[in-house]
């Protein structure tokens, strides 16, 4: 690990102060994320300004919108008796990633901002894109099993890891920022970045932007709401394809439904083609089945990963057939 600078902020405005004064500076919260890549010599910053004491670790029932702080621990955000009884997705995702102990550390701002894991990412002797822009994507000709089957570049094909992001983009979740120009709020959905010419980039952050909440939407139907998610072993591994999908059945049709997927693409992955395809439709496997072929129909696999495609179709087939009740 390379020499660095550390620093505890007084205040939320010192620290994006600090930022916004030194390019190679960065936020630490839990950092269960960012340690990990200053061991690899990924990420070599200056200064490292922490803010755990910063920002709210309470989660807040606001007239039916749910606050929850960027300092709020992920075993706090799965446990939480509003999370479950609301919207059990969002606490089945966060128990579906990393251990426990990992989830007693990490933050809810730090888990959104989590860099991919793609091995030639995180490795320094191979080019990477994400890394060093213009060096090349090896991934694409090598190692890709678990890399992106949608919204890919020629630059990259990286995916994002967080379970949670899945789930909170399914909900329609609005991230709270302050940053050199000041506050502002953001769609989850829009948060994160799809590679394009600049894979370097993940999400819209402006460098000393930082999370200071996230709020979660009244939406009814979201307590009959499910996390799936296919990877290689139960424990601590990052989803092959993960299903976030509340859904809202009113006289065997659907009336209304979230869908978002991971493990696919460079950003959380909401299924608006799907959820279009849904509603109105027959609650039924085949209804289903062609809700996700919808989608699909932008995917454009590697020859290792060709095997996600059939994948999505039947989580997202399995995952909704079981919260409408109905054979698969």
């Amino acid at each position: 690990m390379r020499p660095f600078h550390y620093e505890r902020a007084s205040d939320v405005d010192s620290a994006v102060s600090v930022l916004a004064d030194t390019p190679g500076a960065e936020f630490l919260a839990g950092g269960t994320n960012l340690v990990d890549l200053m061991k690899l010599e990924v990420a070599a910053p200056e200064v490292l300004v922490d803010v755990r004491k910063l920002t709210s670790d309470r989660i807040e029932d606001c007239d039916g919108r749910l606050r929850i702080g960027a300092s709020v621990t992920n075993s706090a955000l799965a446990s939480d008796p509003l999370v479950r009884e609301r919207f059990p997705v969002l606490s089945q995702a966060v128990l579906a990633g990393a251990s426990a102990q990992l989830r007693n550390l990490a933050t809810t701002g730090g888990n959104l901002l989590q860099r991919t894991r793609c091995g030639y990412f995180q490795d320094i002797t191979t080019p990477c894109n994400k890394r060093e822009p213009g060096s090349g994507c090896p991934a694409r000709e090598g190692f890709h099993r678990e890399h992106a089957i949608l919204g890919a570049s020629r630059e990259c094909v990286a995916t994002h890891p967080s379970d949670m992001a899945v789930a909170l983009v399914a909900l329609d979740a609005v991230v709270n920022t302050v940053g050199p120009s000041g506050s502002r709020s953001i769609d989850l959905v829009d948060l994160h970045r799809l590679p394009g010419h600049e894979p370097q980039r993940d999400t819209v952050l402006e460098h000393g932007e930082l999370i200071t909440s996230v709020d979660v939407p009244p939406l009814g139907f979201a307590s009959t709401s499910r996390y799936r998610k296919a990877r290689d072993r139960t424990s601590f591994a990052f989803a092959l394809v993960s299903v976030a999908a509340a859904l809202d059945v009113d006289g065997g049709a659907v009336r209304d439904v979230r869908l978002a997927l991971g493990g696919v693409a460079h950003k959380p992955w909401r299924a608006v083609a799907a959820e279009d395809a849904l509603r109105g439709a027959t609650a039924t496997a085949e209804s289903f089945r062609r809700a996700a072929d919808a989608e699909l129909e932008a995917a454009d696999p590697l020859p290792g990963n060709e095997f996600k495609v059939p994948l999505v179709r039947n989580m997202i087939t399995g995952v909704l057939s079981d919260l409408a009740g109905v054979p698969r």
